[in-house]
């Protein structure tokens, strides 16, 4: 029997200069439904303090299916959908693993 590791997500965006508060608006929108999803253990929305037009969302899921069904959500294919336009550049997905 294989142990399911947690996976820990850093999603970044970069908001086109003068759409800070309409991207702000839908990654807000996107943090009750997620961490309501089975098997989310935080999902954290950060905005930089050095440069407004920058989030992160970092994000802990009990397992890689757990994950795969989030991105797969209405809720999350609706984000996609509703910031077309509102990004100076593609979201940054990485994926971590604790070591400590």
């Amino acid at each position: 029997m294989g142990v399911t590791k947690r996976v820990t997500v850093l999603a970044r965006l970069r908001a086109r200069r003068g759409m800070e508060e309409q991207v702000k608006r839908e990654c807000l929108a996107l943090v009750a439904p997620s961490r309501a999803e089975q098997g989310c253990i935080n999902y954290d929305l950060h905005q930089s303090a050095d440069d407004r037009t920058v989030f992160i969302f970092y994000e802990n899921w009990e397992s890689h299916e757990a994950l795969e069904r989030h991105l797969e959500s209405q809720h999350s294919l609706q984000f996609d959908e509703r910031t077309k336009g509102m990004l100076a550049e593609p979201e940054e997905i990485t994926f971590w693993q604790m070591i400590s």
